[in-house]
C-alpha cells in the first residue's frame, strides 16, 4: 500500500455520547463497515450493551482503496486504528459472497466454493469465511487484500465478515411472526441486498446493483415473483440509505402495498445522541454487535 499522503474520507456523521471513554477501550466493542460508499464506525459499551458512538465517512472517490481510507482515518481521528478494544468486527460490503450449510463447509476449500459465483483475483483479494452458529450457515466472501492485511495487522484478534452476515443476524433477532416468509431490503450506494427469511432461516440472500429507481423495483418484484409472494399482500421491510420522500422509496411504495421501514436491532441500547438519525439507517453496523 502506498505511503504517500492520503486524503481522508469526508465525515457525514460523527456522534459521540459524553460517557464514551476512549482511554479505556477495553470497555467497548469497535465495529467497522467498509464499502463503495465509504467507512462506517460504531462503538458499543460492553457492560451496558449500548451504542455510544456512530461515525459515517464518505469515500474521497470511487478509486480510493478501502485500506487507504481506513489508514487515512486512523491517522486523523481517535477511534479507527486505536487498539485495546474488547472486540473488533469489520464487515466488508460487496457482491462477492456465497452462503452454504455449515455442515457442508470444509476449511481450506473457501476459494473453490466462491469461484462458483465470483472470478477471484488472488493478487488483489483474500477469501474469508464466517460461520453463523445459530443459523448453521457459513458465509464465504472476498475482501480487498490490502483491507484484510491492514485489519489483521491492526487487530490480530478481530473478526472479518461480509455485510450480509450482519443483516442475517440482525433480521434473525427481530421479533417476526413465526411461519411467515418475509422480504427485507437493505439499500446502499447503488446496491440493494435482498433477503427472504422464514422461521428465522434464510431462503434467499443476494446483492443486486442498480443505477435507477426502476432497477431497484425490478429486482425487488423479480425476487418476490420467484418466491411466489404478492406485492399487494406481503410485507416488505426496508433499511438503508434513503428517505421517506426519495425517488427510491416512492417507487417501492407505488408497486408494493405493504412497504415499511425497519427498526434498529432489538435488545440493544442506543445513546440519545443517535436520536436524530433515522432508525432504519445503519442497521448492519448495529447488527455486527449480534455476530
Amino acid at each position: 500500500m502506498s505511503t504517500s499522503v492520503l486524503m481522508p474520507p469526508t465525515a457525514l456523521q460523527r456522534l459521540h455520547d459524553e460517557t464514551l471513554d476512549l482511554d479505556n477501550p477495553s470497555a467497548y466493542n469497535l465495529y467497522l463497515m467498509a464499502g463503495p460508499a465509504g467507512v462506517r464506525v460504531g462503538v458499543a459499551d460492553v457492560r451496558r450493551n449500548k451504542f455510544v458512538a456512530l461515525e459515517d465517512y464518505a469515500a474521497p472517490d470511487a478509486a480510493t482503496p478501502l485500506a487507504a481510507q481506513l489508514q487515512a482515518l486512523a491517522a486523523e481521528q481517535e477511534v479507527v486504528g486505536r487498539t485495546g478494544w474488547n472486540r473488533v468486527h469489520l464487515a466488508v460490503q460487496n457482491r462477492h459472497f456465497t452462503l452454504l450449510p455449515a455442515s457442508l463447509f470444509r476449511a481450506g476449500d473457501e476459494a473453490a466454493y466462491l469461484r462458483l459465483h465470483h472470478n477471484i483475483d488472488l493478487q488483489r483479494e483474500r477469501v474469508q469465511h464466517y460461520t453463523h452458529s445459530g443459523l448453521e450457515i457459513t458465509s464465504i466472501f472476498a475482501a480487498e487484500r490490502g483491507l484484510a492485511e491492514w485489519f489483521q495487522a491492526t487487530y490480530p484478534e478481530g473478526r472479518l465478515l461480509h455485510h450480509t452476515s450482519a443483516l442475517l443476524e440482525g433480521v434473525a433477532h427481530q421479533n417476526e411472526q413465526s411461519g411467515a416468509r418475509r422480504i427485507y431490503l437493505s439499500i446502499s450506494h447503488q446496491e440493494v441486498t435482498l433477503l427472504a427469511m422464514r422461521d428465522k432461516q434464510p431462503e434467499l440472500c443476494n446483492v443486486f446493483p442498480f443505477s435507477t429507481p426502476e432497477d431497484l423495483i425490478y429486482y425487488t418484484i423479480l425476487v418476490m415473483q420467484e418466491l411466489q409472494l404478492n406485492p399487494d399482500q406481503d410485507v416488505v421491510t426496508v433499511w438503508g440509505d434513503l428517505t421517506h420522500d426519495s425517488e427510491l422509496f416512492t417507487i417501492l411504495r407505488k408497486y408494493i402495498r405493504n412497504i415499511r421501514f425497519g427498526n434498529r436491532p432489538y435488545d440493544l441500547g442506543y445513546s440519545y445522541r443517535l436520536n436524530d438519525v433515522f432508525e432504519y439507517r445503519y442497521f448492519e453496523l448495529y447488527a455486527l454487535h449480534l455476530c
